[in-house]
């Protein structure tokens, strides 16, 4: 299974047009509706075969850069996966790394929780994984101006 770009052994994988890591697609989405740009289903829909099995690292870097030439810059992320198995926080610092590589922001930006959903629904039943992201993002030339 590949999750926030780490690849966790586990008895099932995720199923999805790419690689289907449901963390690493969250942050994606995240981004690009901070910037109002819509989400990863408009700049890489399931119906391309161009995206079939991509690295999600590689779709995640594709939304930094739209997000960048949109005139902004990521600072900061906050995520969370919802999953009774794997155990997520083995592979936290190795996730963050692969995050930070992919979008630019420091690890020290980037916070990585999960939690189980108790047993209930399709997620509970071991059937998927869930995750939720927010990023910030602030105006290119406020960071310029810092620098």
């Amino acid at each position: 299974m590949v999750l926030g770009g780490v690849t966790i052994p586990h008895a099932v994988g995720l199923d999805g047009h790419s690689d289907a890591d449901v963390l690493l697609h969250a942050i994606a989405d995240a981004l690009l509706g901070a910037a109002v740009l819509g989400d990863i289903g408009k700049h890489f829909p399931p119906t391309d075969e161009r995206w079939r099995g991509l690295d999600s690292r590689v779709l995640l870097k594709e939304c930094v850069r739209l997000v960048t030439e949109a005139g902004w810059t990521p600072v900061h992320l906050d995520a969370t996966v919802i999953a009774e198995a794997p155990k997520v926080n083995p592979h936290a610092d190795a996730m963050r790394r692969e995050i930070a590589a992919a979008t630019g922001i420091a690890p020290e930006d980037i916070s990585l929780k999960a939690t189980t959903n108790e047993k209930m629904g399709f997620v509970g039943r071991e059937e998927g994984i869930a995750a939720m992201a927010v990023a910030t993002i602030v105006p290119t030339e406020d960071v310029e101006e810092r620098a």
